[in-house]
């Protein structure tokens, strides 16, 4: 409930099906309910927009679900500002952040990696090519998220 009030708050749309946002949190989540998991990475699987997108601050994700959400979420936002260079700079910033990530991070991202190339490779053939680019290089670094999300995230830039 409370990142679909956030994202929601501010009206945002997944790009490309117009859905309301949250349906790619919950995506994330059910990635995760999949595999070896805590109701903390559940969690932070809904949350892990919510700082990056949205007006809420990491510390009310720390007031409302507590140290452990906050962590998993800090390590999944992004830590670069567009002021830090063009798309390659930020994204190899936002790499080396998440390379750093403990396991139970590295486990959500690669479901939101998954969730994303789902509708990326799809709807924008242009754009999946620069996005499979920076997915296998996101995935030599969580390669100690859960061996069967990674298998699969790996497998989806194999086809297209």
């Amino acid at each position: 409930m409370f990142a679909t009030k956030a994202h929601g708050a501010i009206g945002q749309r997944r790009k490309y099906t117009n859905e309301p946002y949250i349906v790619h949190p919950i995506a994330v989540a059910e990635l995760v309910r999949s595999v070896p998991h805590t109701e903390e990475m559940v969690a932070a699987a809904l949350l892990h927009d919510v700082v990056e997108d949205t007006p809420v601050a990491i510390e009310e994700i720390r007031e409302e679900f507590g140290q452990e959400v906050a962590e998993l979420v800090d390590w999944l936002t992004d830590v670069s500002k567009p002021s830090d260079g063009n798309r390659r700079v930020r994204k190899h910033k936002d790499l080396l952040h998440l390379a750093k990530a403990p396991a139970a991070a590295k486990t959500i991202k690669i479901a939101d990696l998954i969730d994303n190339t789902l509708t990326i490779a799809k709807h924008d053939p242009s754009f999946w090519k620069v996005y499979r680019r920076e997915k296998e290089a996101l995935l030599q670094v969580v390669k100690e998220g859960d061996p069967s999300l990674w298998k699969a995230a790996a497998a989806q830039t194999k086809r297209g």
